[in-house]
């Protein structure tokens, strides 16, 4: 996007302090408007069947890194798993710390978003969000959750933290 200057190393940026996860307590719970809420362990999330998506990044603090690989289970897989009903149209990312992220349903299932566990072939840092990240190419990072535990379908649209604090 113009304005945007170019980087070699991926930044680290968050809300608040890195959270540490234990991965042998972390759960993510898939919910809301679907048929199927469920909740998975770190094992069963990570056996998922996984796609590798190429995309570039952008920040809105003005950078972009271009060029980079993830892997994980893909957004679609999620939705198909928890058979959403017809009467959704957002999705809430919650993430560790009480973070949210708001996104369309359309945004949320496109062919590029996924939840990703690694990045350019090695597992995530706890700085980038390890154990699960939630990317979004085509939107700015804002979007691209760290830490994600939850994944909520709803009706409504509820902001997320950036947009409740007036972003």
């Amino acid at each position: 996007p113009p304005g945007q200057q170019l980087v070699t190393q991926w930044p680290v940026l968050q809300h608040d302090n890195v959270h540490k996860i234990d991965i042998n307590k972390w759960r993510i719970k898939i919910f809301g408007l679907v048929k199927t809420e469920m909740e998975m362990d770190f094992q069963e999330f990570s056996s998922l069947p996984q796609v590798i998506v190429h995309s570039d990044i952008h920040c809105v603090t003005g950078w972009s890194k271009l060029d980079n690989v993830w892997q994980g289970p893909a957004s679609r897989t999620i939705f198909d798993m928890a058979s959403v009903l017809p009467s959704a149209a957002y999705v809430i990312i919650h993430a560790a710390g009480g973070f949210t992220t708001n996104l369309t349903l359309s945004d949320f299932l496109e062919n590029d978003v996924l939840f990703t566990l690694k990045y350019n072939g090695e597992t995530l840092t706890p700085e980038h969000g390890y154990p699960v990240r939630l990317i979004v190419p085509r939107l700015y990072l804002w979007k691209s959750a760290k830490w994600v535990d939850g994944i909520e379908f709803t009706k409504e649209d509820k902001p997320g933290l950036w947009e409740s604090s007036g972003y």
